[in-house]
């Protein structure tokens, strides 16, 4: 479905991206233009940052190129094709070619999608929506709806509050947060994003990400890791581990964590539950003040 890479490139001083139609395995030397492309696109969707082509390029064999000024993305779940473009439509020749070759359009923006109306049939991708919570509710678990997880945390508080610390995440507590990642999998029993997780611990300051790490009583018992986006008021979680056996300790973490940003943070984005009713039911219990909503266009449908 993707062809191959060519000599055709457009480049941003060494760091260089082949030209449509001609795709390349992302990679990290790609960083540099790739995230310069999601900088000048400021829609709020950490779906389409660096982070989440890098470290899932696996998954979903994650191909990129550049169309004039736009990043296409080309990718494939659970067999089918699909792919995105970061930046302005693309002319219509391209549409209709990319619309043909992969048959579904994923990650579309609020932008685009207002662009394309009465155009193409656009779908609100729910499970996809991207959760954003006012950093000062994560902080002040305010009122009653707030009420169990303020007393989950203020309970780990009162346990541990002499006995429990924060530090940076960075290369002196690197292996304490490792520590912490493989505690969770073997406590869990399963490996989830595993992997993702421990590569972007080893890539903490490749891919500019920050966070903290939790101990109790000396011993590492939670990390969180993320960075801030382009728009430069949200911070975007992408991993979140702790160890289960101290009740309370992720309440705590996600009001700490939130309480250590600094003050021009209004927003936390927390990613999406990806049609995870569980994952769903747990993220809609923080009350998410709003969406970064994302549209999808299936294959059935064609540009006029």
């Amino acid at each position: 479905m993707v062809r191959p890479c060519c000599a055709v490139r457009c480049a941003v001083g060494e760091k260089m991206l082949p030209v449509y139609p001609h795709f390349v395995d992302v990679s990290l030397d790609l960083r540099p233009q790739i995230h310069n492309i999601f900088l000048e696109n400021r829609c709020g969707i950490s779906s389409a940052g660096f982070y989440n082509l890098y470290l899932f390029r696996q998954k979903y064999g994650f191909k990129v190129c550049l169309q004039e000024n736009n990043l296409i993305i080309a990718g494939e779940e659970s067999g089918k094709p699909f792919f995105s473009v970061l930046g302005e439509i693309p002319p219509q020749n391209i549409l209709n070619e990319l619309l043909e070759t992969y048959g579904c359009w994923k990650y579309i923006s609020e932008k685009q999608a207002q662009e394309l109306a009465g155009k193409l049939d656009v779908q609100e991708d729910r499970d996809n929506f991207e959760y954003l919570y006012l950093r000062t509710d994560l902080i002040e678990l305010p009122g009653r709806a707030f009420q169990k997880k303020r007393n989950l945390a203020n309970a780990f508080e009162k346990i541990y509050k002499n006995d429990c610390e924060q530090k940076i995440l960075d290369s002196n507590t690197l292996k304490d947060a490792l520590h912490i990642l493989n505690e969770w999998r073997k406590l869990k029993n399963l490996s989830g994003d595993y992997n993702p997780a421990k590569e972007a611990l080893e890539l903490n300051n490749e891919l500019e990400f920050s966070g903290l790490v939790f101990y109790v009583r000396g011993v590492p018992a939670a990390y969180c890791q993320g960075e801030i986006l382009a728009d430069k008021e949200s911070f975007v979680v992408h991993f979140e581990k702790a160890i289960d056996e101290y009740k309370g300790i992720y309440q705590y973490v996600n009001r700490e964590f939130a309480r250590s940003l600094p003050q021009n943070i209004v927003y936390i984005n927390r990613e999406q539950d990806l049609g995870d009713e569980g994952l769903r039911q747990a993220k809609m219990t923080y009350r998410p003040a709003r969406f970064v909503k994302l549209f999808k266009i299936n294959a059935s449908t064609r540009a006029e």
